[in-house]
């Protein structure tokens, strides 16, 4: 069916204002009234918060006569016992003056020398005692912040969204401190306004609760309790009073920087760009300004981009490309608005054999290069794109809207070439702006919601190749909501639906039809049409769920399709091709309270298929899952999972349907009681299928040793084995072989070991100087052997290359086949498959926090790689040749300072 962009877009429309005029309107409505019965929640406990007098010193001592009234002791214990007694007591206080919001505690402790204290750096919740507060300024009942103390003076904090979900890549300025007598501990926590967000009133009701937890017993008490049968966070705070006559006004934050950084790797002969050592410095600014509509302005001038933390590596041999976590600050803080989409309301979101697609992947933003260069000679092409500017605005408008809008623009590139000392250069990535927008507005705390998420990439596309393979404009639109079904929140309804848009030069449209996202080259999908004269791509998708979250019986039902044209990829990330129907039923039991083996635990299990629109069922299952943690604190978790003969769309890659033989697939997992101090886990898993002779293994252990309160280490070694019968090789035309469309689909059977180690180091010397280090060893070798072509479409049969009078013949590295001896099919080769790759990537980061929100980094980067010995694996020389293969060694050094008004 031949669309316009309009006619497209228009479509889309109506089916959006369908699905979430039922959510807003009618499921409120009619279905909680005919279906549910009244709300059983409990009634929500009320506090006043004390204004101040006289000054308060932060130095955790509670001698002032804010903390010298009676505090709130009402707490409930959650863990070991669900309800029960709290074995020691705690008291806490909350106060405000016109700046700032104050809260004390003092957790009595009956052996106050067996308090576990332990340092750890920023964020990370390290095993110990913990103070935490979380506060919802809004009283949006979803949203709000989280701060955390413990004993030691270490700290985390988060924002708070969907009401139980949190995100810890927000860093609010704020004071602490702490004191241990014979008593227990104590804790005082000065929070600044400006560092929180809420809309300027005369009087003030927000949501709050505060929480402890007693490492040694694994005790956690809350001071507003939430059965474990139940869900809910944010939504069941304690109603705060008595706040008035403060001061929000403006925030101004500004971080000038500089980077310094010497790279050093080996010196290549002859390559003028590979002279062995290279010098780099720059200078930038990052600016946060909180605006008086409760919405902050980020922006960054000449950024920073690069990584402290090196990516892992990995050895990827699917179609698909390799998904890398987000690890720049400027992105992650505040990504949950952009995370949350098509989850909204959904405690358990479970994705069996669903792509999991996301239209904003911010690692695009800054990308390597994607074009490649054509001419000869040495070449120095850079290995990111350079960020001109990028500016983020976020916050929550009146009306319970919330927004985010990120606007970012980066460089041209070019690839430097050097011919016999003539210097040219060539494109590699045009000129290009990103624009992403999300907005969602909350209806009645929570109870609803719907929101709009919006992309668009423009690239100034001038010069081939890149105009061949490239769209010079990628726009997605979508929109996603919830509804709960009834007043307890027992049952929601969640979705999204959207829509992407490509528009290029027909070569570009071209390339893009073929790739493995869509594959429009089937030459058995006969819902498929490959065109070569189009300039433009459209697509739809959409996901939608039902679940009941509370209670001992939970239901996860979910429905998502993905139209063959559905690409977001320019701006976000999709594993795994569209062209997709799926569905799965999951029921779940929880057992939330102690039994005779297990503390906690929770059994689920369901069937699962997927279609494409052909109606080929391309994958099919039921599992069973199983995950708690015993008496003993030992933690567990398992799967059980079979499939049945299924047919592949993406084996052949753009080929032909293959059928693919039944399997099953065992997973288990253990980790020792965190409370020890040496932590342990060790995991295992096997998928097979039998028939074939096709398995993949997998082995992991992980060891903690935490020998002092500041110092940890931890490794994780794993080993991986894979048999795969139906390895792709590469595609031959030929126009004899009728049986699969004039093509040869040619196969190996691979056999793949991977052994690698993850080392962390952390070394905590305060809570605001800390060192850390890390390593990964790693070696992936592969042999490919039992070289053969697909017979015949839809079915198990190959034809083995060397039997039948086909021959096969190995010579300088390359594979010769004659697929039919003396017939007339052509002889065609193919280079040696095997592999073997060995890295070694580690890195030392020494972190210092010399002024509030001002830091300090020295850091100290390392890679090695090898790829000797194809195909063969030998551990101690292959280790000895990792460890002995040349370095590229990075030394950088950055300094930030924070200023605020």
């Amino acid at each position: 069916m031949h669309w316009s962009q309009k006619k497209f877009f228009l479509y889309l429309a109506v089916i959006s204002i369908s699905f979430f005029s039922f959510i807003i309107i009618i499921a409120p409505s009619e279905l909680k009234a005919a279906l549910f019965s009244p709300s059983t929640q409990k009634k929500q406990k009320t506090i006043k918060a004390y204004r101040l007098k006289s000054p308060i010193i932060i130095d955790g001592k509670l001698t002032e006569e804010a903390w010298r009234q009676s505090g709130l002791d009402d707490f409930t214990q959650s863990d070991p016992i669900d309800g029960g007694k709290p074995s020691e007591k705690t008291e806490v206080w909350i106060a405000y003056d016109e700046n700032a919001l104050y809260v004390a505690a003092r957790l009595y402790d009956s052996s106050p020398q067996e308090i576990t204290l332990r340092l750890g750096r920023r964020d990370d919740f390290v095993e110990s005692d913990w103070f935490i507060f979380a506060v919802d300024p809004y009283f949006d009942r979803r949203s709000g912040y989280m701060f955390a103390v413990n004993p030691a003076g270490s700290i985390c904090d988060w924002t708070l969204y969907n009401d139980i979900n949190r995100d810890s890549t927000w860093d609010g300025i704020w004071e602490w401190a702490t004191q241990i007598d014979d008593q227990g501990w104590s804790v005082e926590i000065r929070i600044p306004f400006d560092q929180l967000r809420f809309p300027p009133q005369e009087n003030y009701v927000w949501g709050v609760n505060f929480e402890r937890r007693i490492q040694r017993k694994h005790e956690r008490n809350t001071f507003v309790w939430v059965p474990k049968d139940d869900i809910g966070y944010v939504s069941r705070f304690a109603r705060l009073e008595g706040i008035s006559g403060i001061k929000t006004g403006y925030h101004l934050e500004i971080w000038p920087y500089t980077v310094g950084q010497a790279y050093f790797s080996p010196e290549e002969p002859g390559n003028p760009f590979q002279t062995g050592q290279q010098y780099l410095g720059n200078i930038g600014l990052d600016l946060k300004f909180g605006l008086k509509s409760n919405l902050t302005l980020d922006a960054t001038f000449n950024p920073d981009f690069g990584q402290v933390e090196v990516d892992p590596a990995v050895i990827n041999l699917t179609a698909f490309e390799t998904y890398y976590r987000e690890k720049r600050p400027f992105f992650i803080e505040g990504n949950n608005i952009f995370s949350e989409f098509g989850r909204g309301g959904v405690a358990y979101n479970l994705n069996i054999n669903w792509p999991s697609p996301t239209f904003f992947y911010s690692r695009r933003i800054g990308r390597s290069p994607q074009g490649y260069v054509t001419q000869q000679g040495y070449v120095k092409s850079p290995d990111r794109t350079t960020i001109l500017g990028a500016f983020k605005l976020s916050g929550k408008m009146s009306g319970n809207w919330n927004m985010s809008l990120i606007s970012a623009l980066t460089a041209r590139e070019y690839a430097q070439i050097d011919q016999s000392g003539q210097r040219i250069q060539q494109e590699v990535e045009p000129l290009t702006y990103y624009g992403v927008f999300r907005s969602l507005k909350e209806f009645s705390q929570g109870h609803r919601g719907i929101g709009i998420l919006a992309t668009a990439v423009v690239r100034n596309l001038r010069s081939e190749p890149l105009t061949t393979f490239l769209a010079d404009k990628a726009f997605a639109l979508a929109m996603d909501g919830w509804t709960f079904l009834d007043q307890d929140r027992n049952w929601v309804l969640s979705g999204w639906l959207g829509g992407t848009y490509l528009h290029g030069s027909q070569e570009a449209i071209f390339q893009i039809q073929q790739s493995s996202l869509h594959y429009f080259q089937r030459p058995d999908a006969s819902h498929l049409q490959l065109k070569e004269d189009v300039t433009s791509l459209l697509g739809w998708g959409g996901r939608f769920q039902l679940n009941k979250q509370k209670g001992r019986t939970l239901v996860n039902f979910a429905l998502g399709a993905l139209s063959p044209g559905f690409d977001p990829n320019d701006a976000g990330f999709q594993f795994g091709g569209s062209d997709l129907i799926n569905w799965s039923f999951v029921l779940g039991y929880l057992w939330p309270h102690p039994t005779k083996i297990t503390r906690e635990a929770v059994v689920a299990a369901g069937p699962f298929q997927s279609y494409d629109f052909g109606r080929n069922k391309i994958w099919e299952g039921f599992l069973v899952l199983a995950q708690g943690q015993f008496l003993n604190y030992w933690s567990f978790s398992s799967l059980i999972a079979y499939n049945p003969d299924t047919i592949s769309k993406t084996l052949t890659r753009g080929g032909p349907l293959v059928k693919v033989p039944y399997g099953y697939e065992i997973d288990l997992s253990f980790s020792s009681d965190t409370r020890k101090p040496l932590i342990f886990s060790v995991s295992s898993g096997l998928y097979r299928r039998p028939t074939i002779g096709s398995y993949n293994f997998s082995e992991s252990l992980g060891l903690r040793w935490k020998p002092r309160s500041n110092f940890s280490l931890s490794i994780s070694p794993e080993y991986s084995e894979q048999a795969t019968e139906y390895q792709w090789i590469k595609k031959i035309e030929d126009f004899l072989k009728t049986e699969t469309f004039g093509a040869r689909y040619v196969f190996g059977r691979l056999h793949q070991q991977v052994l690698s180690t993850e080392i962390r180091l952390n070394w905590i010397f305060t809570p605001k100087l800390s060192l850390q280090a890390y390593l990964q060893p790693f070696i992936a070798v592969g042999h490919y052997s039992r070289f053969k072509e697909l017979a015949r479409p839809k079915s198990t049969d190959f034809t083995l290359y060397g039997e039948n009078g086909s021959v096969v013949a190995f010579s300088d590295g390359e594979y010769k086949i004659d697929p039919d001896g003396s017939g007339p099919a052509p002889l065609f080769t193919f280079p040696n498959p095997d592999f073997n790759y060995k890295s070694i990537r580690g890195t030392i980061v020494l972190r210092w926090e010399y002024h509030p929100g001002s830091f300090l980094y020295l850091v100290w980067t390392q890679n090695r790689h090898d790829y000797a010995y194809p195909g063969e694996l030998q551990l101690g020389r292959d280790l000895s040749r990792l460890f002995s293969a040349p370095g590229e060694n990075i030394f950088l050094l950055k300094l930030t300072y924070r200023w605020n008004r």
